[in-house]
Parts: structure tokens; sequence; C-alpha cells
């Protein structure tokens, strides 16, 4: 009796263990088998040949841009890097001064109105007949506009030009006594002065605080993202509140000389560029240093400058007078 239980134990045991085995194989292996999640991670990173997975590889610039936009300059650190690229640009320029001759206010008055559409260099080869012949506001007040055109004929765009002067030349005599005055909002009721002539005029013939915002210094400000703005006068207003008052004049010249030497509008000398580890636009122009140098103007490429009569301390050649060869 009790071998019969047993053995009628025994095949219900193995009855038990072959549905158990069946269940197995019919149930899916979910546990080996892979998602369609895991296989997506599997397939996008790649093995080295010791199996074990390699780094992405992003490109250098794209990289670069993407930590960029990630982490943008902070209003503190633009602010540190424009008054190192002011101080970095007084070493380079020391000399740095208007670029138009003049003897007294009357005459930079004249000369920076003249000098709009056309370069420095051809006010001063004009100015010295022009001054010879209209000394004095009275004088160039009772001028013959069609002799007066004649004489500055070289600046261009004469005849409104000359119209501008002699309106000027007019207020001066009858409203300020023959003498320019030394207050922005006198110098803007002129003919022809607006408030970029009217600082070059404050802040080299009576030493009052300004910035010159002319299209290199636009162009530069924009370049070093000083500012974003297209006007003029709001360009002034941003700059001016990153600089001190005290360096508003002097910074002037200092960014217009780097424009008209070095930081070109079509083709920027970068590869010649003192100041390229404080210039987020490096790049846009020439970076090999041999074609680089061979863009640079005036004293920093070993040519006249813009002045006929420049200052005594400055490096480069005086320009020479109209006409010469």
């Amino acid at each position: 009796m009790g071998e019969q239980v047993s053995a009628t134990a025994a095949k219900v045991s193995k009855a038990t263990n072959r549905k158990k085995s069946k269940a197995v194989k019919a149930s899916p292996k979910t546990s080996k088998e892979p998602t369609a999640e895991t296989s997506t991670a599997k397939t996008s990173t790649p093995k080295t040949s010791s199996g074990k997975a390699a780094a992405a590889k992003v490109p250098a610039g794209k990289g670069a841009a993407a930590k960029a936009s990630a982490k943008p300059e902070s209003r503190l650190a633009m602010v540190r890097r424009a008054r190192r690229i002011n101080r970095e640009l007084a070493e380079v320029y020391p000399y740095a001064h208007p670029e138009l001759d003049f003897r007294n206010p009357f005459e930079l008055l004249v000369a920076t109105v003249l000098s709009a559409q056309t370069t420095d260099l051809r006010v001063n080869q004009t100015t010295p007949a022009l001054f010879a012949k209209y000394p004095t506001p009275e004088d160039m007040a009772a001028a013959v506009p069609e002799e007066l055109e004649e004489v500055i004929r070289p600046t261009g765009f004469f005849r409104a030009k000359a119209r501008s002067l002699i309106g000027l030349s007019t207020a001066l005599r009858d409203t300020f006594g023959g003498e320019v005055p030394g207050r922005l909002e006198d110098l803007v009721t002129l003919p022809g002065v607006g408030r970029k002539t009217a600082f070059v005029v404050l802040g080299n013939a009576f030493g009052v605080p300004g910035i010159t915002v002319d299209t290199h210094f636009m162009r530069l400000a924009r370049r070093w993202k000083w500012t974003d703005q297209d006007d003029p006068v709001k360009i002034e207003a941003e700059v001016g509140a990153i600089f001190p008052k005290s360096e508003w004049t002097m910074l002037s010249h200092r960014v217009i000389f780097h424009g008209r030497r070095i930081c070109h509008s079509r083709k920027p000398a970068c590869g010649a560029c003192p100041i390229t580890h404080l210039c987020p636009a490096y790049g846009e122009g020439e970076t090999d240093p041999e074609k680089a140098r061979k863009l640079l103007k005036y004293e920093k490429g070993g040519y006249p400058g813009q002045r006929l009569n420049p200052p005594p301390d400055y490096p480069g050649k005086p320009a020479p007078p109209l006409g010469s060869v």
C-alpha cells in the first residue's frame, strides 16, 4: 500500500514539473530582451575596439556656441572687459588725438562740419586755403556762396556744406558775438551742427567730456558688444554708462583710431590686432598675421597720417598737402 502511494506521488510530481517546463518555454523572455528605449541607447553609443563606450564628439564650433549661449556674458563682465579694452588702447595709442587740423574753436567747428561724408585728410588739405580767405565767423558769414563752394569743393556735397558754413557763421556773428559757444545746447542750434559735431568741439576745444559716435565708433562698440543699438544717441547713452565721464573724450579718440587703423569695416586686420583676447568678434577679418599686417593703415602700416600738422608726439608722417604727389 505504501509503495502504491509513493508511486502515485512520483507520477504527480513528474506531471507538475512537465507543466512548469512548458509554461516557462511558452512565456516571452522579457528579462533578457532589450526594450525599444534600451535598444536606442545602445545603438546611439558607439563602442571602441575594447568594447567600452566611446564619448560622443561634438564639433568645437558648435560646442563653443552652445556653451556661450548657455552662459551669456554678464553686465559686470562686459563692463570690466570694456574698461580693459580702453586701458589697453591707451597703451597702443598714447598719442591719440583729433585728426582734424585746427588752431581755434571756430576752425575746429568748420572742419568738423566739412568732414561729413569725406575723410579728415581731405578736409585738412582743403582748410588751409579756406581759413586764409575766411579766418573769422564774420568773414565767412559775408562770403559769396559760389566762391565758398569752389574752395570747399574737394570735400564733396559742397553746396549743402557752404550753406551750413554761412548759416553757422551768421549765427555766431549775430547771436554769440562772433565766438563759438561752449555749451551743447547752444552748439546744436547752429546750422549743420549735430551732437557728434558738438561733442568734437566741446571735447577738443573746450575740454568738456563727450562721446563722439561716428561710423568707426558705432561699428566697434557693436563688435565689442558694448551695445546693440543702431541709433547714435542711444549708443552714446549706453556707452557713456560704461565709462567714467572723464574718459569719454579720449575713449572716442582711441576707438576711432583703432577703427581707422586696424579694425576696418570690410576686412578687419584681426591677425595684427593687439586686443584680440578681449574681442568677441575675433575672426570676422583676416587672422593670418602676415596678411593682416598688410591691411594696417596710417602709421601702423608705415604710411602718412591724416593731419598736415600733427601733434609733436605723433609717431607717423604728416599728410601731404592737396595736389602734391
